[in-house]
């Protein structure tokens, strides 16, 4: 692949400033390209989106994100497209093509991994971390401080409820049946609701109805998938004995609110689900 003029002097640029949090030449914005859609509404959040000049195709939200150059998935990127950006840094997860960050580095071009999320303090810290890249620290700093007075409130709420530990199973995704272990932020959001994951100690997502039925959580909740979520209402419902099932506790909650986290969309899910588990709320 022939690398222009123009390129390879934006590469001895970045390998000299490499590391750097905040890469700026002549009081020129930052370009970013961010391979994750949570990264992407983050630094919509932020108000920093002038500086995106490259997402997937899986940042759908804000809309306004789509009208970003796109450079592939979240698992599979372009680094021709990547490089006609010449972007000051790539923002990465795990999910990345390890081969195509190596690429990048070797390019010299500043590639910032960002862990997946487990619990809503890191959740806070991601956005933090991003602003500091983007310059909009104080920013991130006010957003994670609501996000957290806004969890307080709600912990109040279930501490008034008396701290009833309700067996909770969360399905996010179907054939084969998908759950959450400790190592999903989700399992935070339902410990912070007051209530047990069933599958907290499972080794992987990968679960059984039968392991739910032996568990009869008081609780199951949904991730939306389109037609496929009514589908397993359905299909929950044939088994009457559940506890869940018998008293109506059968939720859909939006997948993007849970699947895509922010502090702000965090704390909003927490609280419908909060509604769902002691407000009597049947759809979160």
């Amino acid at each position: 692949m022939l690398v222009s003029k123009k390129i390879i002097i934006l590469v001895f640029f970045l390998c000299a400033f490499y590391q750097s949090p905040v890469v700026l030449a002549q009081g020129q914005p930052l370009r970013i390209v961010s391979l994750s859609p949570a990264i992407t509404e983050e630094i919509f959040l932020l108000q920093a989106e002038d500086m995106l000049v490259g997402v997937t195709s899986y940042c759908q939200r804000p809309k306004q994100a789509q009208q970003k150059q796109i450079v592939g998935t979240v698992t599979g990127v372009s680094l021709e497209k990547i490089i006609e950006l010449e972007p000051d840094i790539v923002l990465t997860t795990p999910l990345t093509d390890r081969k195509a960050v190596e690429h990048l580095k070797n390019l010299g071009i500043t590639v910032e991994n960002f862990p997946l999320v487990k619990n809503f303090e890191q959740i806070c810290s991601q956005i933090i971390r991003l602003g500091e890249i983007t310059g909009k620290k104080n920013k991130a700093e006010q957003i994670a401080l609501n996000a957290r007075q806004e969890l307080e409130r709600i912990r109040a709420i279930v501490t008034k409820e008396g701290g009833i530990a309700y067996k909770v199973f969360v399905q996010i995704g179907a054939e084969p049946l998908f759950t959450v272990n400790k190592d999903y932020f989700i399992n935070d959001m339902v410990e912070l609701a007051g209530g047990i994951n069933i599958a907290k100690d499972a080794g992987s997502g990968l679960y059984s109805r039968e392991k739910v039925i032996e568990a009869d959580p008081d609780f199951i909740i949904i991730a939306s998938m389109g037609i496929v979520t009514e589908k397993e209402k359905r299909i929950w419902q044939k088994y009457p004995s559940l506890k869940a099932v018998r008293l109506g506790r059968i939720g859909q909650i939006d997948s993007e609110a849970i699947c895509s986290p922010n502090p702000q969309s965090f704390v909003s899910a927490l609280d419908d689900i909060v509604k769902f588990m002691y407000g009597g709320q049947k759809n979160i």
